[in-house]
């Protein structure tokens, strides 16, 4: 009886185990000016102080794990993976310091001391926007978020100051929001090219699939639209492989569940995608109405005391949204929600640094977004009180 007794809670255990299975990464993205040792170091052993608290703050939260209460337990894995890009444009990087040694030679130590610290500061957030520095580190993250999908678990993006920069190129080259025969018809494509896709049972794609590197299907043009590939047996030739090239290189269905973007600068230097004439706002629409219809939340999350962490927009109801894209966005369950108003208890010089040592304070605000984002989106009642309060606060 004894050993029946030991056998059933080992079993029990066991299954106790099981059900703790890891399901959640959080990935962490560096910043500007990362891109040496002393920096990388300072940038991992943040990551490393954060990580815990905020993973604490998630799972102790009753409103997230009432969340997560259908899909059983939610776990998170204990270590932080950290998404590191820094040393990519140390070469650039280089270049631009030699130079600013030669200016030295002619201009005063008032503008040397200028140059200096804009380069410090900006050169990354200014090099890593450029699309052939981008993509690839893209295709690099990809590969992240594919390895943790192999594991079994879904991922949440946390990008820092110009690590925003690559959760939205991520967002917009990666998930899979492009309907490729309903393109085809936006772009007035040849009647045959349009035949020879409609015949295909096509999978939703993404925008890495469908350039001349991957699926070979167009090229992005300077205004934002993509152009399709001139030779038309080629592209038509390319259409039928095209699911593959979507599984390969686009990011895995459902593993995304959520993007946190802190110390943001993101509307600073993507100030364009306000522009209506803009043809990149036609994809951007696309994947905003993706967020909402997938369940991934997308949170703001800024130190109010941070210089460079600039709010996204004010926060919209979905009826908001929806005439703000111009799409209309079927069974809404995703979040898309700003909090730039968390109190740091730091002086605005280094409020942007601070993310890590003021963890408790950001974690906890993190998650409460998180969860209010979902309040404002489908809780009519909050959401009438958060209308009001702000209404109240703009007349002042």
């Amino acid at each position: 009886m004894k050993k029946i007794i030991i056998a059933l809670l080992f079993i029990f255990a066991f299954s106790l185990n099981a059900l703790a299975t890891e399901n959640l990464s959080f990935v962490y993205i560096n910043g500007s000016n990362n891109n040496d040792d002393k920096m990388r170091n300072w940038y991992e052993k943040g990551v490393h102080k954060l990580h815990p608290v905020m993973r604490k703050k998630f799972l102790t939260n009753s409103a997230i794990r009432k969340h997560y209460k259908d899909k059983g337990n939610i776990s998170i894995k204990k270590e932080p993976v950290v998404f590191f890009w820094g040393y990519d444009s140390r070469n650039d990087l280089n270049f631009v310091k030699d130079n600013l040694e030669v200016s030295k030679m002619v201009s005063s130590v008032g503008a040397y001391f200028a140059r200096n610290i804009i380069t410090q500061c900006l050169h990354d957030a200014i090099w890593v926007q450029k699309s052939h520095n981008m993509l690839p580190i893209l295709d690099d993250l990809n590969d992240t978020v594919l390895q943790e999908a192999k594991q079994g678990n879904k991922v949440i993006l946390y990008g820092y100051s110009a690590g925003t920069f690559i959760t939205y190129g991520y967002l917009m080259n990666k998930m899979r929001y492009i309907d490729l025969k309903v393109l085809l018809r936006e772009l007035n494509a040849d009647s045959d090219i349009i035949e020879a896709a409609d015949k295909l049972p096509l999978k939703k794609t993404c925008m890495s699939a469908l350039s001349l590197k991957n699926g070979n299907i167009g090229t992005m043009s300077t205004e934002g639209h993509l152009v399709l590939n001139g030779n038309e047996e080629k592209l038509k030739a390319s259409l039928a492989y095209l699911n593959d090239v979507t599984d390969r290189v686009c990011a895995p269905e459902g593993m995304v569940v959520g993007i946190v973007n802190f110390a943001c600068p993101l509307v600073l230097f993507y100030s364009d995608i306000a522009d209506e004439d803009y043809d990149f706002n036609y994809y951007n629409r696309l994947m905003i109405k993706y967020i909402m219809e997938n369940g991934i939340f997308m949170i703001t999350a800024n130190f109010s005391e941070d210089p460079l962490g600039f709010p996204m927009s004010k926060n919209l109801t979905i009826s908001d949204i929806e005439k703000n894209i111009g799409l209309k966005i079927n069974n809404p369950t995703g979040v898309i929600y700003d909090n730039s108003g968390i109190w740091s208890k730091r002086m605005f010089p280094f409020a942007h640094t601070a993310y890590w040592n003021a963890r408790g304070t950001f974690s906890k605000a993190v998650v409460q977004s998180i969860v209010n984002g979902y309040k404002f989106q489908y809780n009519e009642k909050y959401q009438s009180r958060v209308i009001k309060r702000n209404k109240k606060k703009s007349e002042l």
